[in-house]
Formats: C-alpha cells, structure tokens, sequence
C-alpha cells in the first residue's frame, strides 16, 4: 500500500462514515474487508445477510452490524417507500416486498432513508446488479443528470510522474458520449479528484489526435467537448484533443503540443468512449503494474460504487475509502 492509499484510509478514518455492504452473504472478500475496515474504525460496517449464518461461516464479526433483511425492523417501512418511489413505473405493492428482501435494493433503500452513507458492491455481481437500484432510486444529483464513472489509478510507474494518482473517465458506464456528455463527464472527474485531495487538476481530453495533428467526426467530437469545459472551469488546465503520450510524457508534450499547459503532467484524463476507455484502464493496471480502483460512480445523490469482479481485499478497502470521502453528509445513527 503507497503513501496515497494510506492517505485515503486515514481521511476516510477521520470522517468514520457508515457503509453497507449487499454481498456480504456470499462474499468472503467483502468479509475480509469489512473485518479490516471496522477494526481500524475507518468506517462503520454494515453487513446484509443472515447473522447466524455470517458469524458461523466467519470469525471476528463483534466490530460489524449485520442487517437481515427479511427480519429487519425496517423491511415493512423501506418496502413502503420503495413502492412510493416505482409505483409510477409500474412496481406493486407485491413486487415491492419481494424486492426489498434483495441485498442490493434493500442497501440502496437504506441509503435514500438516510440510514447509511454510501454503498460497496460488485465483489461478486456485474455492474448492473449493483448500479439498477442506485438509478431508480438515488439518481442524479440533479434532474437529467449525467451518471458516469471514473477509475483511481495509483502505484508505482514513471508515467505518472509527480501525480500519487489519476483518474480516467469514463470507463464503466457511458458507452459512446456526446460532446456535451464528455464535458458532463469531464465536471464530474474534476470534483471527483477534489474530493479524494488529489493535486490541482489538469485535464487531457484524449484522442489519437493531437491539436488538430488528425480531423474526422471523432476528432471534432473531442474538440467540441473541449471547448464546452473549458468554458466551464476557465481557472483549470484544461485541454485537448491530445493523444495520451502528448498529455502524459513531458517530452513528447515538447513535441508535439508544445504550447500546451499540461507540459505532459495530466491527472486526469477523458476518453473519447468506454471501449477506448476500458481497454486503456485495463492495459496501464495487467501491464503497467498499476492499482485500478473502481468504477467510482460520479454524480448520483449518494455513493454508490462498483468493485471489478476480480478484486483483490485491499481494493474493497480503499474503495470503501473513496466510497465514505465522496459522502457529503453523515448518516442518521441508527445502528
């Protein structure tokens, strides 16, 4: 564990939120972690399944609460709400019930009642699962807006240069965004890197284009995009179409876009659309030996973030971290 991730494991220590986590039944990783994270208090840990079944299949759980949704105190008043909330898409009373018995609608539920802060899931289930309930639930923070996602990508490579970390957008959940949705993207990135107290931001808008070096639609796409956010954060390094070795490499910054700002030192960079976003996240974490924490959801009401199925414990910890440092406000104390 570096200095950053360290870092984000005492702020999130300080602040002491407190986070659910669904697929604690059948997720020994998540268990593990969870042990860690409450006995180091740096957050309080809420486990969803049955206690009899948790505490036989796992020792050491006096630190954590454990919620069984179909004895809850809270199941007949949370299945209310959530009827409240969907009767209007069609959801019945019945189906209500039945759903509020789920570990991911009824973690979500207890996040919009307020009664935790922020959610950690997808140890063991597909985005989706994890992500289907925050949507119709806890939604955007305003009308319309643009959910997406960003990955934290810390360790130990020249690449990054003077950065503990960078963040890379979007990478998990919009497929083919608009300009106007990668200036979206671009704004919630920004106040994603501020929130985990990462350096000022500067941001590349990536491409296989550098200043006009290439032209088509989708350059023009990146370009448009550029010019809507820099308009928006006008006191920010803002900056593109640039390919990634020109937002990244100081040298070849020198050569290829050398009025550039950015003097190859980005911490955050916008991918053009998820596959060519995806692809490079996965590639700098299997050969680049770097840590890829995410996908952190951006701009919902509350946190609700993803893990990769193929997450390591420690990764469940320091997501958790970024999960409790994206929370604006501290959970009723019901527990």
């Amino acid at each position: 564990m570096n200095k950053f991730e360290r870092g984000l494991l005492a702020k999130a220590k300080a602040l002491h939120k407190t986070l659910v986590f669904p697929e604690a039944a059948f997720s020994t990783r998540t268990v593990n972690a969870c042990k860690f994270l409450a006995k180091k208090k740096i957050a309080k840990v809420i486990l969803i399944g049955d206690e009899s079944a948790l505490m036989l299949s796992h020792k050491r759980l006096d630190k954590c609460v454990i919620i069984n949704p179909k004895t809850s105190v809270h199941k007949d008043e949370l299945a209310s709400e959530l009827y409240e909330l969907r009767k209007g898409k069609g959801l019945t009373m019945e189906e209500a019930n039945r759903l509020i018995l789920d570990p991911f609608y009824f973690s979500t539920m207890l996040l919009n009642k307020g009664l935790v802060d922020g959610i950690v899931a997808g140890a063991e289930s597909p985005t989706a699962t994890t992500l289907r309930p925050a949507l119709q639930i806890i939604k955007a923070k305003e009308k319309g807006g643009l959910i997406s996602s960003c990955f934290v990508m810390t360790g130990k490579n020249k690449m990054l240069g003077k950065n503990p970390a960078i963040l890379l957008a979007d990478c998990g959940v919009n497929i083919s965004p608009t300009s106007e949705e990668l200036a979206k993207i671009c704004s919630s990135t920004i106040e994603t890197s501020i929130k985990l107290g990462l350096n000022v931001p500067k941001v590349a808008f990536v491409s296989f284009s550098t200043l006009g070096s290439a032209s088509g639609i989708e350059v023009e796409k990146v370009q448009k995009a550029v010019a809507i956010a820099t308009e928006k954060h006008p006191d920010l390094i803002v900056e593109g179409e640039m390919q990634i070795d020109a937002a990244m490499v100081k040298s070849v910054a020198e050569t290829k876009a050398p009025k550039s700002r950015l003097k190859g030192e980005a911490n955050i960079l916008i991918f053009p659309d998820l596959q060519s976003g995806n692809i490079a996240y996965k590639i700098m974490q299997r050969f680049g030996n770097l840590n890829a924490y995410g996908p952190i959801i951006q701009n919902l009401k509350k946190p609700v973030n993803d893990l990769s199925r193929g997450c390591t414990v420690e990764e469940i910890e320091i997501v958790a971290a970024i999960t409790a440092l994206q929370c604006d406000s501290k959970g009723e104390e019901k527990w």
